[in-house]
C-alpha cells in the first residue's frame, strides 16, 4: 500500500507534464488558424470557374489568388498544398505543393496565381513538389483540377511556416488553414 500512496504524486506529476506538454504543442502548430480568402470573385468555393481546368480537360487552370490574412509574425513562408478530397491518389498536395516566401512580420498578403501544368514559377515562388500524376496531363507544379467534370471536390491546404537555412531540416508550421476550391 505504501507503494500505491507514493505513486499517486508521481501519477500526478506526469499528468500535469502532459497537458503542458500538449498545449505547447498546440501553441506551437500555430493555435489560432490562418483566414484566407480569394482576392479574385470568379472563384466561390463551389464551383471551379470555367477555363480553370487541366490542359486535357481543355483548360489552361492557374491556382486562384488568395489573400491570406493572420500569418504568424515568425513565418518566412507560405506553402499551398492542392488537393483532391474525392480521388485519394491525388489528395493530401497530389495536385502539387507550392511556396511563397514573405518576409518575417508580414501579416497578411495577397498571393498571385501560379499557372498550372508548368515548373516554372514565378518570383517569390518555389516548387515544393510537383503533381503526383504527370503521366494524366502534363508535368507541373500544379495540376489544376482534372477530373473530366465529374463532380470532384477540389481544396487547398495553407500552411504559414519557418523556412530552415539548412534545407535538410523540416519546416516549422506555425498555422495552417483550409479552403475549398470548389467541385469539377
Amino acid at each position: 500500500m505504501k507503494y500505491a500512496i507514493r505513486s499517486i504524486p508521481f501519477l500526478l506529476l506526469l499528468i500535469v507534464f502532459w497537458c503542458v506538454a500538449a498545449n505547447s504543442a498546440e501553441a506551437a502548430a500555430g493555435s489560432s488558424p490562418l483566414q484566407v480568402v480569394f482576392a479574385d470573385a470568379k472563384w466561390d468555393g463551389k464551383a471551379i470557374p470555367y477555363g480553370q481546368q487541366c490542359l486535357r480537360d481543355g483548360g489552361k487552370g492557374s491556382t486562384p489568388a488568395l489573400i491570406v490574412k493572420n500569418i504568424p509574425i515568425e513565418a518566412n513562408a507560405l506553402v499551398f498544398e492542392y488537393s483532391d478530397a474525392s480521388y485519394s491518389p491525388m489528395n493530401n498536395g497530389g495536385h502539387g505543393k507550392i511556396g511563397y516566401n514573405i518576409t518575417p512580420g508580414t501579416t497578411e498578403v495577397t498571393v498571385p496565381p501560379v499557372l498550372g501544368n508548368t515548373l516554372t514559377v514565378p518570383e517569390g515562388f518555389f516548387v515544393v513538389s510537383p503533381h503526383s500524376n504527370p503521366s494524366w496531363d502534363k508535368a507541373g507544379a500544379y495540376l489544376p483540377p482534372c477530373s473530366g467534370g465529374r463532380g470532384n471536390t477540389y481544396y487547398v491546404t495553407i500552411k504559414a511556416i519557418v523556412q530552415p537555412q539548412d534545407k535538410t531540416q523540416k519546416p516549422n508550421v506555425l498555422g495552417t488553414s483550409k479552403l475549398n476550391l470548389g467541385n469539377y
